[in-house]
């Protein structure tokens, strides 16, 4: 029997997600579909997939935060990144994180399909696009980047929430938290930032792409 790659595709856009599903079904074993990144998660480990063919801004746990958490506890775990966000920023930060891919959604379809013959080859594939400015911008480490690395991965949830706009009880309820719990953290987060208001924690975790928006 001819073994099929496992490939677990994550994407709050379902009509992008089917398609990718459909390009990707003669070659691999699309073994599932999820909207957000804690569904990711969960699913990444009950099913143990090849690789994780994922976007970057979904709800309740961005892509690269679902990936950071995941490799805790499945460090193998090979993640490609597809995106509409052509920062190099978000780039890399996948990257240095651990991801084996990253390219853009308007990409061509045979591209997808090089990026996870790549990295089940055991190697990492980034678009051509971004090559040369991606590798300028990983010779130095502005203030966001800093900042990313100081924050905890439970702030970083926090402040996912915060910015796509739920208030304290609704991220509470969300995270299986209190509602202290979530006020401590975001001060913490402004006292570690130097920031002194939720408005301004906002405009700096979407100037510095703390956040996928």
């Amino acid at each position: 029997m001819i073994y099929h790659p496992r490939i677990l595709l994550a994407d709050d856009h379902r009509i992008v997600a089917e398609g990718l599903r459909s390009l990707l079904a003669d070659e691999f074993n699309v073994v599932e579909v999820v909207e957000d990144g804690r569904a990711l998660i969960a699913s990444a480990k009950k099913l143990r997939p090849d690789i994780i063919v994922s976007d970057i801004a979904m709800p309740h746990l961005n892509g690269i935060d679902a990936m950071v958490r995941l490799r805790q506890t499945m460090p193998r775990v090979k993640t490609i990144f597809l995106t509409m966000h052509q920062d190099v920023a978000y780039a890399r930060r996948a990257l240095e994180a651990g991801a084996v891919g990253f390219l853009f959604k308007h990409a061509a379809p045979t591209e997808l399909l090089l990026a996870i013959r790549t990295a089940l080859a055991g190697s990492i594939y980034i678009t051509p696009q971004i090559t040369g400015d991606l590798l300028q911008a990983m010779r130095f480490r502005p203030r966001g980047d800093e900042a990313a690395v100081a924050l905890t991965p439970r702030q970083r949830e926090v402040l996912q929430l915060v910015v796509e706009g739920h208030s304290a009880k609704e991220i509470a309820s969300n995270l299986v938290i209190s509602t202290r719990t979530v006020e401590f953290h975001k001060s913490q987060m402004m006292e570690s930032l130097g920031l002194h208001n939720s408005a301004e924690l906002i405009l700096f975790a979407v100037k510095h792409q703390l956040v996928a928006v």
